[in-house]
């Protein structure tokens, strides 16, 4: 049995047709899309007809990439490899927390659309109401960047990898935070195209609401523990859960921490499941010693080699 991490996309992975292939082949798939048409109605649609703008918005976006991360992982459960695999751990960037939750079997699939719908409406509602803003930040000493964030009173939302950081706050307060960190020489600063201060304190409004709604769920001991967003460290009681999950909205985002500590405790065999492959491109610039393998079309259970 080899050690594995499986760890799961967020928001930005979405793009018109992806699961189709899994919806196609699998049984078990097909039946997870079915189930998330019972709650969102027409989600599948979406997902594999687009256009990409419907996809995109609010309605469709969060839930459409949870819903083809477990698709792909019923899949994955299927082929003959995941018999030899011993799932330590399970993370995802922040929205694939959600999926790691499904995963873990901590949160029954419905309940976690449930969860990542109000999750979603209750985020661009609190976003409409104040006018924010996000930035990556690459190339720049980080110790150098906190300094600026205190000063110009942003906040850091995501730790991606040690060169990639991600800042978050007043919209006012983001451009002048990325002048100076420009002026003081990163390599480069990018405007996010999203629609507020996510993962900072301007989020704590929707916070607040979706706390109500985490109490409406029953979570189940998982199977394996879930690394935190928050603490980059596991997680497996209930109330732990719920309390990680509404923290995770309005703190930053430990991705460089969370995969640390997996390397540490002896996993160095990570599978992307889902949508996209960002996260495998994180994981080299974090520790390129990794081996990262993805499963986004059926074909890409044959490449996985692990040793």
């Amino acid at each position: 049995m080899t050690d594995v991490a499986i760890i799961f996309p967020g928001q930005g992975a979405q793009k018109v047709g992806m699961g189709k292939e899994f919806f196609d082949i699998y049984a078990e798939s097909r039946a997870v899309f079915e189930a998330a048409d019972k709650i969102i109605d027409g989600l599948t649609d979406v997902i594999f007809n687009g256009p990409q703008e419907r996809l995109t918005s609010t309605a469709f976006c969060q839930p459409a990439i949870v819903t083809v991360s477990i698709a792909s992982l019923k899949a994955f459960e299927k082929h003959p490899i995941f018999d030899n695999i011993n799932i330590r751990y399970t993370a995802g960037l922040s929205l694939g927390e959600y999926s790691a939750l499904a995963a873990s079997g901590a949160l029954s699939f419905e309940d976690t659309i449930k969860l990542v719908e109000r999750r979603s409406f209750f985020m661009e509602e609190t976003a409409r109401q104040r006018q924010g803003k996000m930035a990556a930040v690459i190339g720049f000493e980080i110790g150098k960047l906190v300094k600026i964030s205190q000063e110009t009173g942003v906040e850091i939302a995501n730790f991606n990898t040690p060169e990639q950081v991600v800042i978050s706050g007043d919209a006012d307060k983001v451009n002048v935070a990325c002048e100076k960190i420009k002026s003081e020489g990163a390599k480069r600063v990018i405007s996010l195209d999203v629609s507020g201060a996510f993962h900072s304190s301007l989020m704590l409004p929707a916070a607040e609401r979706f706390k109500i709604e985490l109490e409406k769920i029953d979570f189940l001991p998982p199977k394996f523990p879930i690394i935190s967003n928050v603490t980059a460290r596991p997680i497996v009681e209930a109330d732990e859960i719920k309390e990680d999950l509404f923290k995770q909205i309005t703190s930053s985002v430990q991705w460089v921490d969370s995969v640390n500590f997996m390397v540490e405790n002896g996993v160095h065999n990570f599978i992307e499941i889902g949508p996209g492959n960002v996260l495998k491109g994180l994981l080299r610039k974090i520790n390129p010693e990794l081996n990262v393998y993805n499963v986004r079309i059926p074909e890409d259970l044959e490449k996985i080699s692990l040793s």
